[in-house]
């Protein structure tokens, strides 16, 4: 059985290249960006641990540089490669060094300041503690956690004092070199306790002359107080310099750190699939699946590229024994539009269709549409989902782009909203605005005007009565009728096709279980009818009906054994005849069960249907009564607005669910026996 291109998936091959080993990073750049080959690789994705040579460990310590320097600029980069990325050569490198440089460089710059800093309010904090004591400048060594020292140096060897004394002392110039560079300058060196025969060993090498404090002096000289603020001011304007230096750095770097980081998580990509490859001291074979349709063009691209330096040998799936005898399977290759494609999610969470079987994706995308729409009528309401679904596109604010998955889905039930909104005259629950509109047209189409042109709420003030909202839920059968067949039909196609032929004309969920569940409906629309219809003929249960239902059952019942007469299977009861007997008549209920429950679960749509409109005649009748009383304008408009975000938010959830629920549980499942493979091809950016 031949089915159209449309209604399954795209016909594939395989595709095995032997690549050079010269050629073999540019092979896989190109099949990164085009995005069509679904990788056939065995064994899992290799860890750090395996990929530890050389050049891996050279692109990991790149990339961690990059992300140590964007870090300290407050840079985010990119989590996979960018459109435009390619893989790094020695010009990327030498401007990676080059910038890693330059921020290193700022960075130590920093780090020094903010240690000096510390240092200096530290020692601030300890001298004004003991500004006031009424001790003796020269007692004060022995009692502060602090060693002072206050004397002049020659300012040319102050630089060497400080860097001899990083870790132990802090020396802080008390007033500025003279103009000849050579005289000696006044400084306050301050260490802790456990510094200060550091301290005291360097300032006598350095030739350091102590400044005399008066005996009688008490506390601490309030210059040396006010040198030591002097010092923290300066520190703090230093800060703000290399701060205002970073933002610079940070714009002028930006832009290159994120390509950079882009390259390198390319070139890190390329790498973890080389380790993956089979391959040889000069040669790599690269093999997986393509769109028939795309063979050609990609294997002259790739001699293009290769300068004729490659191997390419092409296959049908039908001419693999891996494929023929199951150990592999075809991946499903989809090519959507925009709209179905929005409701591949659905399907693909569910499973993959097999290679060469129906698509269920259309058929999802315009069910869960229409089931939507009918259980969340209302034309303001399915407006709000529809604004939604545009923000969430492409063209919306950037800050929504995560839910872009969603923006399709959210227009079209949004749009199925509107129509149900405008069929039953809900606009954000209020009943009166689309009666004009909706009076005029009902008088152009039907000849006589209308309020609304469905009514589910069974209260005469609206139009409504208890019969009609019978027929409501009989039309919400109705549906479940019809899409509980298609997924028979699916199962029916999807099994010949794959020459299961036992499971398409003797299950439950083939040719026997739709005849069954067709005939049973017929029989029941008949009863109906005799029912409804005044003056109709009686129903009457005939030998032709009896035939109708026993033949399908005898069908299901038998199928195994008729099955294995047919193919020359033997033996015909493979677990004895007893076994055969029960388990024959536990798969007739199953199936009669099954039918029933999978039909009748379409009136849950229905009932959300009255719900929906039972909450939003709620909202209208609160906001109307509460409209009456004083300032009651204001209180009207916010139980509208507070009723309808509710019924949006919470019950357009709930409505959701049930409608995947549905599709899960009574479509799927007469179809979805056997799991494919989802068409995943090797590519470098996943979003």
């Amino acid at each position: 059985m031949k089915l159209s291109g449309k209604l399954r998936s795209k016909k594939m091959k395989q595709i095995e290249l032997s690549v050079l080993k010269r050629d073999i990073d540019e092979v896989i750049q190109f099949l990164g960006r085009l995005a069509l080959l679904h990788l056939s690789l065995e064994g899992d994705t290799p860890d750090d641990r395996s990929l530890d040579n050389g050049v891996y460990r050279q692109i990991q310590e790149s990339l961690d540089k990059l992300a140590k320097a964007a870090s300290w600029l407050d840079l985010v980069l990119p989590s996979e490669p960018e459109e435009s990325s390619s893989l790094p050569g020695e010009a990327e490198t030498l401007l990676m060094e080059k910038i890693i440089s330059v921020i290193s460089s700022l960075n130590n710059q920093e780090r020094d300041c903010r240690e000096e800093r510390r240092k200096v309010e530290e020692t601030l904090n300890e001298a004004k503690a003991f500004s006031n004591l009424n001790a003796a400048f020269s007692d004060l060594d022995q009692l502060s956690y602090l060693t002072l020292r206050v004397g002049r140096l020659d300012s040319r060897r102050q630089e060497e004092l400080r860097r001899n004394l990083t870790e132990h002392a802090l020396i802080i110039p008390l007033d500025p070199v003279d103009s000849g560079g050579s005289a000696g300058g006044r400084i306050l060196a301050a260490a802790s306790r456990k510094g200060r025969f550091a301290l005291d060993s360097e300032l006598r090498k350095m030739e350091f002359v102590p400044i005399d404090i008066p005996e009688n002096y008490k506390g601490i000289p309030t210059e040396l107080l006010e040198g030591l603020e002097d010092r923290l001011k300066k520190a703090d304007a230093d800060l703000e310099d290399i701060g205002n230096r970073r933002k610079l750095l940070g714009e002028e770097y930006g832009a290159a750190l994120k390509s950079l980081a882009a390259s390198y998580l390319m070139a890190a990509i390329v790498e973890q699939l080389k380790r993956r490859l089979v391959s040889t001291e000069n040669i790599y074979l690269l093999s997986g699946w393509v769109p028939a349709e795309r063979v050609n063009a990609m294997v002259e691209d790739l001699e293009k590229l290769t300068e004729g330096r490659i191997a390419v040998w092409t296959y049908d799936p039908e001419e693999l024994e891996k494929v023929k005898g199951g150990k592999e399977k075809v991946p499903a290759y989809m090519n959507h539009g925009a709209f179905v494609k929005g409701f591949e999610g659905i399907v693909f969470t569910y499973g993959a269709p097999l290679y060469g079987t129906i698509d269920p994706t259309p058929l999802v995308a315009l069910s869960f549409c229409m089931l939507f729409g009918i259980m969340f009528g209302d034309l303001g309401q399915g407006m709000v989902l529809f604004l939604l679904g545009i923000l969430t596109g492409k063209r919306g604010p950037s800050f929504l782009s995560r839910f872009g998955r969603y923006s399709v889905p959210l227009m079209a039930v949004g749009v199925a909203s509107m129509i149900m909104g405008l069929l039953t005259g809900s606009f954000f629950t209020n009943e009166a605005v689309l009666e004009g509109p909706t009076r005029a047209i009902t008088s152009l189409i039907f000849g006589r005007p209308m309020d609304r042109i469905l009514t589910i709420m069974p209260l005469a003030e609206l139009g409504g009565s208890v019969s009609r909202l019978f027929y409501f839920f009989g039309f919400t059968v109705s549906i479940g009728v019809l899409l509980n067949s298609a997924g028979l039909i699916v199962n029916i196609i999807n099994q010949t096709v794959l020459k299961k032929y036992e499971k398409a004309f003797f299950s439950k969920t083939g040719l026997p279980g739709i005849m069954l569940f067709w005939y049973a409906i017929f029989i029941a629309v008949r009863f109906a009818l005799s029912m409804l219809r005044p003056g109709a003929a009686a129903f009457n249960f005939t030998w032709i009906d009896m035939a109708g239902l026993i033949l399908p059952i005898l069908m299901i019942f038998l199928g195994p054994a008729i099955w294995r007469l047919i193919s020359g299977e033997r033996p015909v009861f493979t677990e004895g005849f007893m076994t055969f007997i029960m388990e024959g008549f536990v798969e007739i209920l199953d199936t009669v069960s099954g039918l029933v429950s999978n039909t009748v679960s379409f009136l849950r749509v229905g009932a959300f249907a009255l719900s929906h409109a039972v909450l939003a005649y709620i909202v209208f009748r609160f906001s109307e009564e509460v409209s009456a009383v004083p300032v009651g304008t204001v209180f009207s408009i916010l139980i509208l607005i507070f009723g309808n975000t509710i019924i949006i938010l919470l019950e357009g959830l709930i409505v959701a669910i049930q409608v995947v629920r549905l599709q899960y549980y009574e479509f799927f499942s007469k179809f979805f026996t056997e799991t494919g493979v989802e068409f995943n091809p090797f590519r470098f950016r996943r979003s």
